[in-house]
């Protein structure tokens, strides 16, 4: 466990913070139950577990997409059950998120799949085309921009994810079994850019039931069981 003194006035560099949360969706079940930790800023964490430990559940009330049901959770500084509606989609649009089904626009490009983020932001279009264009050539896909993503192999649907997810340089990335329906080396690919994004100073949470990607990354294992977290375990060398 990551041993916090539940003292949320406290904590440095981090970016993510639950002291003793829970959620429960049906009376007497609990998704989630006395989960505390906190990531840092331009950390790479793995969250580990079988289906059904909690894992999208954790990512959602990271996201504010639901409330917890107990305990405080505070994200970028702010108190996520404190939040008034009109201030969740500004939290948000500092987080990124990677889907395992990729949640693309089947009847928009990969350029205009990607320049969503941007939209939502009010970037000048110009500049929106530039910045686009520059995450597409670092996921290697700057060829594919006019192309639809029925178009595309897996492994490059899920690099305009990334890409979607990255554009907006957000200071928190989620990324949900982003690599499930991979073979071996295009989830070397994938996971070699989501580390990337953590070297440049985000901070990276990886949903995974994938323990060889633990292993070859090195990084931090968060590993759930039945909502509890049951080990919070860090690689040799990689400071609490």
């Amino acid at each position: 466990m990551s041993g916090l003194a539940g003292d949320p006035a406290r904590g440095g560099d981090a970016l993510v913070r639950l002291f003793h949360v829970s959620k429960s969706y049906l009376a007497g079940t609990w998704a989630l139950r006395d989960v505390s930790l906190e990531l840092r800023k331009g950390e790479l964490a793995f969250l580990t577990g079988s289906s059904g430990a909690g894992k999208t559940t954790l990512m959602k009330l990271i996201f504010a997409a639901e409330r917890p049901s107990e305990g405080q959770i505070l994200i970028l500084g702010r108190n996520v059950d404190r939040l008034r509606p009109a201030g969740i989609p500004a939290l948000r649009r500092r987080i990124g998120v990677v889907f395992q089904d990729f949640k693309l626009l089947p009847r928009r490009t990969v350029e205009e799949n990607v320049a969503v983020a941007l939209d939502v932001v009010g970037v000048p279009h110009r500049q929106a085309r530039g910045r686009v264009f520059s995450i597409l050539k670092r996921v290697g896909l700057q060829h594919r921009r006019f192309h639809y993503p029925l178009s595309l192999s897996g492994g490059e649907q899920q690099r305009v994810a990334i890409a979607r997810a990255l554009v907006n340089e957000p200071e928190i990335l989620l990324a949900d079994e982003p690599t499930g329906n991979l073979d071996a080396a295009l989830t070397l690919e994938i996971m070699d850019l989501i580390a990337g994004a953590a070297a440049r100073g985000t901070t990276v949470l990886v949903a995974t039931h994938d323990l060889s990607l633990v292993e070859r990354f090195g990084r931090r294992m968060l590993r759930l069981d039945a909502g509890r977290l049951a080990a919070d375990q860090r690689a040799a060398g990689v400071a609490p």
